[in-house]
């Protein structure tokens, strides 16, 4: 359990550092790329929060981004459509390598408030789930 608690450490830091530009209104090119930048850092650490979360609590051992998030939907942390949105921010996570193209930089920096949000809440839920299972 100690390793599930430093990965939700990893991402409770990565998270508060991607609200930060992720909730910004007006980015020039540096602020996006460094937002976007956050968003991979983030993701990282939550998934691989998730997938320590599924193995240690729920004894489900997954090893993909998309199969943690959809073992997460079967565990009921998240919803149908918090699931449809966690895939696709794999899909944008995945584009991350082309955001020297303007198009896809914008594309992506367009849904970074809303995976920084669903970031949050997935993590929310492992916490709630953890504490209501009264595991340390």
């Amino acid at each position: 359990m100690e390793r599930l608690h430093h990965r939700l450490n990893s991402a409770k830091k990565a998270l508060g550092s991607f609200q930060q530009l992720a909730m910004l209104d007006q980015m020039n090119e540096i602020e996006r790329d460094a937002a976007i930048q956050r968003f991979k850092n983030s993701f990282e650490a939550c998934w691989k929060a998730a997938k320590e979360f599924l193995y240690n609590v729920e004894g489900i051992d997954v090893g993909s981004p998309k199969g943690v998030i959809r073992s997460c939907r079967e565990v009921n942390l998240l919803q149908e459509d918090e699931t449809t949105l966690g895939l696709k921010m794999v899909n944008d996570r995945n584009l991350t390598v082309h955001t020297y193209n303007e198009e896809v930089a914008i594309l992506i920096q367009s849904n970074l408030t809303t995976y920084y949000h669903l970031l949050e809440k997935w993590m929310e839920q492992i916490r709630a789930r953890i504490s209501e299972k009264h595991i340390e």
